[in-house]
């Protein structure tokens, strides 16, 4: 069962844990509080669908979800490892359900042991960067998301001498998921298992191999795009972008991005997108290749206790160029 509510809820409101059944009802509030900051809604239901089945979650006792007296969802938390999410819905914010829920999720994360928590909050949403602030969070590391138009098809270099490039085909999945993983040692704070690697990539409904490419040095994948392709909408979104330590400094990771590009293009989206932050350095790479800063976040983190370093907490970041 959840750890008890730290606070009274409003007549007739009442809190339990997710299933797998409110998959629907979570994406509505998060495009909800998306559109109510950002104009536009920007999660797809495949991703709350995949956090809501990772491997490791706990439903039960890792997530809350709090409903009114209608019976409609007006708030939740996760909590996995050390990231902490909370989503109130527009109509019913300055009740105290964030600062409940947000009190919810660090007792959680104390009670499975963490020694931290962080979580990700839109640099436009002053009201839960002001809430963060005031319960001892400091800022991590800040996100961008980036686009870049399509009108035309990119232009594709030649691979560098020895590299071939191709797109992503089964059987691909486990060096897929080495590189990137390698990849991301530098700055992440734990390496995904596969299990949790491959249900928010190669295992969700959205990804689209056609517009995933990889680079091999003889039969070695040195370089991966991992892309997702949303039905109905008119953009494609890279996933993950790594390249091989002994391979960066190619131009390996620009080829693989115009080759996603270009094929996202053939299949009709108009734009792409990616988020990146600033612990990758890849930024600068992003913008030379024509891509644009659409908007920003911020990850806030808070230790529990003394002594270890919170460096690594960043979560939306898919990048190692």
């Amino acid at each position: 069962m959840p750890h008890p509510f730290p606070k009274p809820l409003p007549t007739g409101w009442r809190k339990r844990s997710a299933t797998v059944a409110d998959v629907g009802a979570v994406h509505r509030l998060v495009t909800a509080c998306e559109r109510d900051l950002q104009g536009a809604a920007a999660t797809d239901l495949d991703r709350i669908a995949a956090d809501l089945s990772v491997p490791g979650l706990d439903l039960a006792s890792d997530t809350l979800l709090v409903c009114d007296s209608d019976g409609e969802l007006t708030g939740w938390s996760r909590v996995k490892g050390r990231r902490a999410t909370v989503h109130v819905h527009p109509d019913h914010r300055a009740l105290g359900l964030g600062s409940a829920l947000l009190a919810w999720s660090e007792a959680r994360a104390r009670q499975s042991g963490g020694d931290r928590l962080a979580q990700t909050v839109s640099d436009s949403d002053h009201a839960a960067i002001a809430l963060l602030r005031s319960r001892g969070y400091a800022p991590l590391v800040t996100e961008w998301l980036l686009e870049i138009a399509l009108p035309v098809a990119p232009e594709v270099s030649e691979p560098p001498t020895g590299v071939t490039v191709r797109p992503f085909r089964a059987g691909d999945e486990r060096a897929a998921h080495q590189l990137t993983e390698d990849a991301f040692d530098e700055w992440q704070q734990r390496r995904k298992t596969y299990a949790e690697w491959a249900w928010h990539t190669v295992e969700r409904t959205t990804f689209e191999p056609d517009a995933s490419p990889v680079a091999l040095n003889g039969d070695q994948m040195v370089g991966a795009v991992l892309s997702l392709d949303v039905p109905g909408t008119s953009e494609g979104h890279v996933e993950r972008v790594a390249v091989r330590h002994d391979h960066r400094h190619r131009g390996i990771a620009r080829l693989l991005l115009r080759e996603a590009f270009r094929a996202f293009h053939r299949r009709g989206k108009q734009t792409c997108a990616l988020w990146t932050h600033s612990e990758t350095g890849a930024l600068s790479l992003y913008e030379r290749i024509g891509m644009t800063v659409q908007r920003s976040s911020t990850v806030y983190s808070k230790t529990f206790t003394g002594g270890v370093s919170p460096r690594g907490l960043g979560g939306s970041a898919s990048t190692a160029p």
